[in-house]
């Protein structure tokens, strides 16, 4: 479960008091910590929405790519979807079942191509062609390969953007949208991956944005993808499965009416309507099964108080979560101890160290005197992934908690290290 406070008003996760690790030398700050456990519990409880239907649970390694949590969700049966060579290779390394691998993006290079159609006796389970051009680089390079390339569609179901209840920068299944194929080039892509020697057709689907709260949009696309998959069927195009993609969003706060199996029931209930339910059904969850499982401890640097402003400066920035500064995103930020002796509060604007006006976590209310720390929550998605070290600041530290206890965790790099890195020629 996500975090919570003990009877002393602690904040825990996964049963661990987050004060103790953010006030141990050895660990410090900026440091993420993900609870395993939790982790598994949300991809058994999506599982089991599909009522015993043939199905996959492809995890978008995107979201979080560390191997603890790839290899938590490959024990709970999760296969992959993959967007990079590199990720193909952790999710490989940590055991998800190659026939349970799509790989999805625009601009595949050749190597990476290569790379998924040589992985075992068949290649992954599926690359997800995005336009009618790649096609042919596919062919090619499984014909390189003595290989057949088993290939899903990835159609663009432009689901208008303003439909879409998130922000425009994930929003992936609209007309401007670089992915998928488009609708109208559908019919001649299917053609041309049939006369294609070495492709083999096995999949349909579609994505339509990430961080989707409500069902709507979801049911449209998975609606435009299983009519397609239907037509074809009946044209005599044989498909293994229809993939649905993934989205589902999390509540950072504002609330989030949709719970991630209530997508799987809507694409089922769709998939039925169009009598195609024999089918796999994918989906590709990744912040859903992450996210609040996460959270980002930072040390309190110091105030800031000026006339009628306040100011919290902590050690985490914009390097190390960029969401607020990229999607304008709101994560709540709590501190790690209630002090009972001062339960007045203040609004205090948390912002990081990065030289960038940017570098900005919003407004909080938190306690008039500053608290010693604070977690920034529901990080555990779109966070440590997208972390650079701009300004020369490290990388933060990650643990990963089971059963109550650090199970495993990373190292922090020494600002001299980074100064000789950069200090070469």
């Amino acid at each position: 479960m996500p975090t919570t406070r003990d009877r002393a008003g602690r904040l825990t996760l996964g049963g661990v008091a987050l004060a103790d690790l953010a006030r141990d030398p050895a660990i410090g700050t900026p440091t993420y910590v993900y609870d395993l456990d939790a982790i598994g519990a949300e991809a058994r409880e999506l599982r089991a929405a599909f009522d015993g239907a043939p199905h996959v649970v492809a995890y978008a390694v995107k979201a979080n790519t560390a191997g603890p949590i790839v290899r938590a969700l490959a024990a709970e049966g999760c296969g992959a979807d993959v967007v990079s060579g590199a990720e193909l290779l952790v999710a490989l390394a940590c055991g998800v079942a190659p026939d349970h691998i799509v790989y999805s993006g625009v601009a595949k290079t050749d190597d990476e191509l290569t790379r998924a159609i040589a992985v075992g006796q068949r290649g992954i389970g599926a690359i997800q062609i995005e336009s009618v051009e790649e096609i042919a680089r596919v062919d090619a390079r499984a014909r390189a390969a003595g290989r057949t390339a088993r290939v899903s569609m990835r159609i663009n179901p432009s689901v208008a953007i303003d439909t879409m209840d998130t922000h425009a920068h994930i929003a992936t299944g609209h007309d401007e949208a670089k992915f998928g194929v488009p609708r109208a080039d559908v019919a001649a892509a299917v053609a041309l991956a049939q006369r294609s020697a070495h492709v083999e057709l096995v999949g349909f689907g579609a994505h339509v944005g990430s961080q989707i709260t409500t069902t709507d949009a979801y049911a449209e696309s998975a609606r435009a993808v299983f009519a397609i998959a239907r037509e074809l069927r009946a044209s005599g195009v044989s498909l293994a499965f229809v993939d649905a993609g993934g989205g589902f969003g999390i509540d950072y706060g504002d609330g989030c009416p949709a719970r991630p199996g209530d997508f799987v029931r809507v694409a089922r209930a769709e998939q039925r309507a169009a009598g195609i339910d024999d089918l796999a059904l994918y989906v590709e969850p990744g912040r859903s099964l992450v996210a609040a499982h996460g959270v980002l401890l930072a040390s309190v640097v110091q105030p800031k108080i000026a006339a009628d402003r306040r100011w919290l400066m902590i050690d985490a920035g914009m390097n190390d979560l960029i969401r607020p500064a990229l999607y304008q995103a709101r994560h709540r930020i709590v501190p790690l101890e209630l002090d009972a002796r001062d339960a007045d509060n203040a609004e205090w604007r948390v912002v990081g160290p990065v030289c960038e006006s940017s570098d900005d976590f919003g407004v909080h209310a938190l306690s008039a005197k500053p608290p010693r720390d604070v977690a920034i929550l529901d990080a555990g998605a779109y966070g440590f992934t997208m972390a650079s070290q701009y300004n020369g600041r490290a990388l933060p530290v990650e643990l990963f908690l089971r059963g109550g206890a650090i199970a495993s965790r990373t190292e922090r790099a020494s600002a001299e290290a980074w100064a000789r890195s950069r200090s070469f020629g």
